[in-house]
């Protein structure tokens, strides 16, 4: 085996764990403290107050599947609408904005959004539970 060999399947694994580990825990924090702040962007923006928990759908169940590799595509994209979302109740004034050290003040944001996107254009790989259908 080569050191310098490109390993497609086992970066996907990395992204795979690291994007859904750390958004997990965000949707672990939300069961465990409730949804309430979230219900009240929600209905302030004009929308139904039940529109909150698809929140835990985007944090929850999505980045579970998203880390065993179950239905990718499908929860990578459910992840990168619930981060739009974020962004349009909370942070659309931050698009264009930069924080104190000088980064982009939504980049951990982006960083969700952009490797849930990369997820849903590649797949799990090889790795991943399931990869016959187009949604693995």
């Amino acid at each position: 085996m080569k050191v310098l060999e490109r390993k497609n399947d086992l970066g996907l694994l990395v992204l795979r764990l690291s994007i859904g580990v750390m958004m997990l825990l965000h949707g672990i924090s939300k069961l465990l403290k409730g949804v309430e702040g979230i219900k009240s962007m929600v209905v302030s923006q004009g929308f139904p107050s039940f529109i909150a928990y698809g929140v835990l759908v985007g944090e929850v169940i999505a980045p579970i599947l998203i880390i065993v590799g179950f239905r990718t595509r499908l929860s990578a994209a459910v992840l990168a609408f619930n981060c739009f979302v974020a962004w349009f109740l909370v942070h659309s004034g931050d698009l264009f904005a930069l924080n104190a050290q000088g980064g982009w003040a939504i980049e951990l944001l982006g960083l969700f959004f952009f490797g849930s996107l990369t997820l849903f254009f590649t797949g799990g790989g090889k790795y991943a539970m399931s990869k016959k259908s187009m949604w693995d």
